[in-house]
């Protein structure tokens, strides 16, 4: 089934200018084919580009997604290539100056309170990784 529908998509484009006459009348369903046609390939070789990739590439693991000593809690901007950034490492907080050729520690912090932190969308795209591997592995 795969391969007559293959076959029938690179088939369209010849079928659609077999028809050409000597007054050249446009045909809006051919061009319509052709073009559905001419989308289907290209994203087929996307979706053959990824699937070679993550093959020979191993993918992407969920471990190199995770940081587990490491966190960005929060990032100010204070001008143009200019920032703030508090990082966590290890249990302690740093304050550290972000400049466009630098970074520089400013202190450490002693957070009294408890800083409510979101989830790193790295995390939560590790997290989902897991799930579809794990729903792959069932369905497999």
């Amino acid at each position: 089934m795969r391969g007559a529908l293959a076959i029938f998509l690179f088939c369209l484009p010849k079928l659609a200018h077999a028809d050409g006459t000597a007054s050249q009348q446009y045909s809006f369903f051919y061009s319509f084919i052709q073009m559905v046609a001419a989308l289907a390939i290209v994203i087929g070789l996307i979706l053959l580009t990824r699937h070679f990739s993550n093959r020979f590439l191993g993918g992407v693991s969920a471990n190199r997604l995770t940081s587990k000593h490491i966190r960005l809690v929060e990032t100010r901007y204070i001008a143009p290539k200019k920032s703030l950034v508090l990082v966590e490492v290890g249990g302690e907080y740093l304050l550290l100056s972000s400049t466009e050729d630098r970074l520089k520690l400013i202190k450490k912090v002693d957070v009294i309170e408890e800083i409510e932190v979101l989830e790193d969308p790295g995390i939560v795209r590790a997290k989902l990784v897991d799930l579809f591997r794990k729903d792959a592995g069932r369905q497999g």
